[in-house]
C-alpha cells in the first residue's frame, strides 16, 4: 500500500540571496492533520522557510507542493486562496475594530450571508476571545491580539495554518491558553509552528523538525530532539559537528 500524497511537501528546496544560502536542500514532509514544531536558533532558515511555503518568496531550486500540485512561483494571494494561512511574528490587527467586527470583516470573504454570524461565533469561542467580543481591539493585551490574528487567519478556512512564534512576548497564562485553542485548531486542520520556547514546544508538539544553518539537522519526536545534544549544543552556542 503506497503511502498517501502529503498535504505539503518540498522536496530540494534552496533559497540563495547572493553568496548567503538561507535554505539549503530542504525536504520536508506534513501529513493531513499534522502538528509540527519546527526550531532552531536565529538565521537558522525557519522564516525563509515559511516565505517560501506562502509564495513571499521565490526558492532558487527546488520544489513545494500542496496536495501534490506545485506551487512554487505562485503568487500570495493564489496560495492563500489554495488552503494555506499564516500568522506573522508581528500582529498585523486593525486596531479601531472591535474583536467581533474583526472576524465578521475576515470571515465574509469565505463564508455565505446566512454562515457569516455562526462561522464568527465560532471563530470567537475556538480563540477565547466570546467574552471582549466587542472590545476594541487596541486595547487588548498582547495574547489576546495575537489570537485576534490566529482568529483572522482561521476566518479563510485555511487547511494548512503556518505560525510563527504565536506564544513570544505572552504571560504564561496565555502561553497555556494558546497551546490549547492550538490543540484545538488541530482537531480540523495541519499545523506548523516555528517557537523558540521549548516549554511550549513540549507542551504542543508531538514532531519536531530542527534547522540549523539553512538545513534540517534532524527531526524526531519532542522528547528525542530536546534530549539530543547537537540540540543543546545548538542553544547553548556551541559548535555543532557536521
Amino acid at each position: 500500500m503506497t503511502d498517501p500524497v502529503p498535504l505539503i511537501e518540498t522536496e530540494h528546496l534552496t533559497m540563495r540571496f547572493g553568496g548567503v544560502v538561507a535554505n539549503d536542500d530542504i525536504t520536508f514532509r506534513l501529513r493531513e492533520m499534522e502538528l509540527r514544531c519546527l526550531i532552531g536558533p536565529n538565521g537558522a532558515g525557519k522564516s525563509t522557510f515559511f516565505k517560501s511555503l506562502t509564495g513571499q518568496q521565490i526558492p532558487t531550486s527546488g520544489t513545494i507542493r500542496f496536495r501534490g500540485q506545485e506551487i512554487a512561483g505562485k503568487l500570495p494571494h493564489q496560495i492563500a486562496r489554495m488552503g494555506i494561512g499564516i500568522k506573522t511574528q508581528v500582529p498585523n490587527v486593525f486596531n479601531g475594530l472591535s474583536v467581533r467586527e474583526h472576524f465578521w470583516l475576515a470571515a465574509r470573504r469565505k463564508s455565505m450571508p446566512k454562515e457569516l454570524l455562526r462561522s464568527v461565533d465560532e471563530i470567537l469561542e475556538l480563540t477565547r476571545l466570546t467574552d471582549v467580543a466587542e472590545s476594541i481591539v487596541g486595547t487588548l493585551s498582547h495574547g489576546q491580539r495575537q489570537w485576534v490574528e490566529i482568529g483572522t487567519v482561521l476566518a479563510a478556512k485555511p487547511e494548512l495554518i503556518l505560525l510563527d512564534e504565536p506564544a513570544a512576548g505572552m504571560t504564561d497564562e496565555e502561553t497555556y491558553r494558546t497551546a490549547q485553542i492550538i490543540h484545538d485548531i488541530n482537531r480540523t486542520r495541519a499545523i506548523v509552528v516555528v517557537e523558540h520556547d521549548m516549554e511550549f514546544i513540549r507542551q504542543i508538539a508531538k514532531t519536531v523538525t530542527v534547522f540549523h544553518r539553512g538545513r534540517v539537522l534532524m527531526e524526531d519526536s519532542v522528547e528525542a530532539v530536546l534530549a539530543d545534544p547537537r540540540v543543546r549544543d545548538i542553544y547553548l552556542g556551541k559548535k555543532v559537528a557536521a
